[in-house]
């Protein structure tokens, strides 16, 4: 089994040969991780290591490390894998991540994209195409802090790429749908049970193209609305009340700009826009309800 090292920079979400570190962008506010605004005692990021390692395997075009997500009340971040679906979890001041759950047909998992963490503790994974590539397989799942199997959940969306997660104020988890139907699907436990629902299908005011679309995704610590960055560098606020999906308007960038927009980092009112394949960090700023970005910096690697 071979290991990866994964350096600390700046952002999530996407493969770690793109972006390396979550740790530096999250800690000590998990933006990404806790929207809630829930705060633990803060670890102590000043010991963090410059390289975490990561188990797991490669193909010939490198790492297929894809989500991170940080669980700062409790110090760990957790790894997925798009090869086989596996999930490694670390812990922050410790430079070597460990296996945590098995893929490869694992509770149905053969792949897995976005992760993210509850104020439980809960892990909730996205499954990108793992239906469609074996069908009759979950589509998503949820486990406890402790790795037990809560939830292995099918959508029954012909078609999807469950890509990304993020959990809002409510206490539900958010997924994009990359493929060309531009969805947003809400999962929660609701009377002991966990539900799945197509909770927006954008269709008709998303415009789509290419092989993805709705990709990153980040809910606003007020609990009043998800902030979505769309392959195509276009970024989306999607308000929960209401589900009203509103243009970002891109002040002193273009979509060019912001063009292959996979993992975000929403922190306050700045915006973190990992773009994967340029490899490029940008980071604006959110003004005017969420509906305006400002660009602020951007950095390359």
């Amino acid at each position: 089994m071979r290991r990866h090292a994964w350096s600390r920079t700046a952002a999530i979400g996407v493969s770690v040969s793109v972006i390396s570190s979550v740790i530096a962008a999250l800690a000590p506010v998990s933006a990404a991780t806790e929207p809630a605004g829930s705060r633990g005692g803060p670890a102590d990021h000043g010991r963090n290591p410059q390289v975490y390692e990561l188990p797991g395997a490669t193909s010939g075009d490198g790492s297929k490390f894809e989500g991170i997500g940080l669980d700062e009340r409790r110090s760990v971040f957790y790894v997925s894998e798009t090869t086989g679906g596996e999930i490694s979890r670390g812990r922050l001041g410790d430079p070597k991540a460990k296996p945590w759950l098995d893929g490869n047909g694992t509770d149905g998992r053969f792949t897995a994209r976005g992760i993210d963490v509850d104020r439980a503790g809960r892990v909730f994974i996205a499954g990108g195409p793992n239906s469609t590539q074996h069908p009759g397989a979950p589509d998503l799942w949820v486990y406890s802090a402790g790795g037990r199997l809560l939830a292995a959940l099918p959508a029954g969306a012909n078609g999807a790429v469950f890509n990304d997660v993020t959990i809002a104020r409510d206490g539900a988890a958010y997924f994009t749908d990359s493929s060309l139907t531009p969805r947003i699907f809400r999962v929660a436990q609701e009377g002991g049970r966990w539900t799945i629902e197509t909770w927006l299908d954008a269709t008709g005011t998303v415009p789509t193209s290419g092989e993805f679309n709705l990709n990153g995704i980040a809910a606003t610590r007020d609990g009043r609305a998800l902030i979505v960055v769309q392959t195509t560098g276009a970024l989306w606020r999607v308000d929960l009340g209401t589900k009203a999906i509103t243009p970002i308007a891109l002040d002193g960038l273009t979509g060019a700009d912001l063009a292959g927009g996979d993992g975000i980092v929403l922190r306050g009112k700045k915006l973190y826009v990992v773009r994967n394949f340029p490899r490029v960090l940008t980071e604006v700023r959110l003004t005017d309800g969420f509906t305006r970005a400002r660009f602020v910096a951007a950095a390359s690697r």
